[in-house]
């Protein structure tokens, strides 16, 4: 698949349009046109040979034209165009978190500055003091962003090698037949960042599965291959490692390779006290083998049992498992609708009725359209006005589904003093609120705070998205005590979010395990701008089961009668 690379040479072109203070509509398009494409979950070079493109949301007739150029002669002439006089290195520190273009283009002009390095030197000998807009906080944020940078380099998402590894696993078991093929490591424990994906295999044809796998069609480069093991770089830049292990060996493999390392040596301890050996080739007690077929067989054998990959932290699961007492975790099955969605009426990509049959299509009873309110009008928020028509187009649309509801929402903006985005005369109105921090980020922990809790205060918000406003890789959280939102989240009876765009995946399984423990109910929200991103919902649920988090935990398992009982119970 070529999705990532179009997906990054468009967000690159905004970046360098941008730089040269080209049209903010132009740069815009092209960063919309990025994130549509990135998330595509078919082959963008099977929609363009179906005739396709055309079909997709926010794709205009010129970017159809590119990603039509691109697959053809692996390059975009407007972008070649652009780049010209601009040095990658210098496009490259638009990645840190905090440097905006213009910023870059004050630094390269006063200062010279080309490269990390240049920018790093000028940030420790104070030379950058002094000019517009550098002061002490702005250099510590932009210490602060290289650092964060520095840290994500050699990682990827989640939500990037998930679908990945997803499509190479699919791959590999229709064209060699076989069913013991799962990814391992961090992936399938589900964390945040990944490293490189490992892939563990059992076939009693063992150099069919690697010659498979390295000739694969999104191999672009093979890095090594042996009998029983491969690795290869796919088209995005990713790393794929395979391992093919014997057959009674493989569950007992597949939890190694899965891990926690942390995880492992605590089953390791039990199983030298119980005079059980336990590694990747199986379970033996003494000489004789004892178990390693099926991954089961290293829980049962040390007297617990067998636990789902996300938890396996050591974080109390090995004790748990030892009593009988794992939690049921929530499984995607048992989510009936999204909480957390966006139209064409402010910056997502289809229309209410399209994006109510893709949720309907992917089994749900409802969606809540969560456009976002007035203040955000780089969003294109909508006012009193535009949310009165935005409404009647649901009532319209809703007419027209069975057994399915929309439900009138919006993603309204928390403002800097703690006061909502609408008058509650307006909130009163929907059948959920949504609020969230989109502006004041650089408020102190103290303020924040406050603000958010004097926000809890108001009887109609309802659910708080993305509690902690970070970006993987790219956005610290704010400053706010968490504690302190937690305990004001009970009292005023909210629902935290998990909001399972890929970017974001926040709140973080660590404090959605501490809302359970406090007894808070959790939303799992896409926050998607298009219909093909709902499959983010895969994320959220990976969050809340690293989080400890059962159907109970979750609102939105309730059915369409329970949740529209809980949207219109007396505040």
């Amino acid at each position: 698949m070529k999705n990532k690379d179009i997906s990054d040479l468009f967000e690159k072109m905004a970046d360098i349009l941008e730089f040269k203070g080209e049209n903010p509509f132009k740069i815009s398009a092209y960063r919309r046109a990025s994130r549509i494409i990135g998330d595509l979950t078919e082959d963008i070079e099977e929609i363009v040979e179906q005739g396709g493109l055309k079909n997709i949301p926010g794709i205009g007739e010129g970017m159809a034209q590119k990603i039509e150029e691109y697959l053809k002669t692996g390059k975009i002439s407007k972008f070649e165009e652009a780049r010209k006089g601009v040095p990658d290195e210098l496009i490259a520190i638009m990645n840190i978190p905090g440097m905006g273009p213009k910023t870059l283009l004050m630094l390269h002009k006063e200062k010279g500055i080309s490269s990390l390095s240049q920018l790093e030197k000028a940030l420790e000998d104070g030379s950058l003091m002094g000019l517009f807009g550098i002061g002490e906080k702005k250099i510590e944020n932009l210490k602060r962003g290289i650092l964060l940078l520095k840290q994500s380099k050699g990682r990827m998402s989640l939500g990037v090698a998930f679908p990945a590894a997803k499509r190479i696993v699919e791959s590999l078991r229709q064209r060699t037949g076989s069913r013991k093929i799962e990814w391992a490591g961090s992936l399938r424990r589900m964390k945040e960042t990944i490293g490189d994906i490992d892939i563990m295999a059992t076939d009693p044809d063992k150099e069919k599965i690697v010659q498979v796998f390295t000739h694969l069609p999104e191999v672009k480069e093979v890095l090594a291959s042996g009998e029983t093991k491969a690795s290869v770089i796919v088209e995005g830049g990713t790393q794929l490692d395979l391992r093919v292990v014997e057959e009674d060996s493989y569950g007992a493999a597949l939890q190694y390779f899965t891990g926690s390392k942390a995880h492992n040596i605590h089953l390791r301890g039990i199983a030298k006290a119980k005079g059980i050996k336990v590694n990747e080739y199986g379970v033996f007690k003494g000489k004789k083998k004892i178990g390693g077929k099926d991954e089961k067989d290293i829980y049962h054998a040390l007297g617990m049992d067998w636990m789902e990959p996300e938890l396996r932290e050591d974080r109390g699961e090995i004790e748990a498992a030892q009593k009988g007492r794992l939690p049921k975790l929530v499984q995607e099955s048992d989510i009936k609708g999204d909480l957390h969605v966006h139209s064409k009426w402010s910056d997502g990509t289809s229309p209410i009725e399209e994006v109510a049959r893709a949720a309907q299509k992917r089994g749900y009873q409802y969606i809540a359209i969560t456009d976002h309110s007035k203040s955000l009008r780089i969003a294109h928020g909508l006012d009193e006005s535009r949310l009165m028509k935005q409404m009647e187009e649901i009532d319209r649309v809703n007419e027209k589904l069975k057994g399915f509801k929309i439900l009138k929402g919006t993603e309204v903006d928390i403002l800097a003093e703690g006061r909502l985005d609408f008058p509650e005369k307006v909130l009163e109105e929907f059948d959920i609120v949504v609020a969230s921090i989109h502006s004041g980020f650089k408020q102190d922990r103290a303020k924040m705070t406050k603000r958010i809790i004097q926000a809890f205060e108001n009887p109609y918000l309802r659910i708080f998205a993305h509690p902690t406003g970070r970006l993987l890789g790219t956005r610290d959280p704010y400053e706010v005590e968490m504690d302190q939102l937690i305990d004001a989240a009970k009292k005023f009876g909210k629902v935290l979010e998990i909001n399972a765009y890929f970017e974001r995946l926040d709140l973080d399984d660590i404090h959605c395990r501490k809302a359970k423990e406090m007894g808070i109910q959790v939303a799992i929200g896409t926050d998607s701008h298009h219909p093909d991103q709902m499959w983010m919902m895969s994320l959220g649920v990976a969050v809340a089961k690293r989080g400890w988090l059962e159907k109970k935990d979750v609102l939105n398992t309730l059915s369409l009668k329970e949740i529209l009982k809980w949207c219109h119970h007396t505040r």
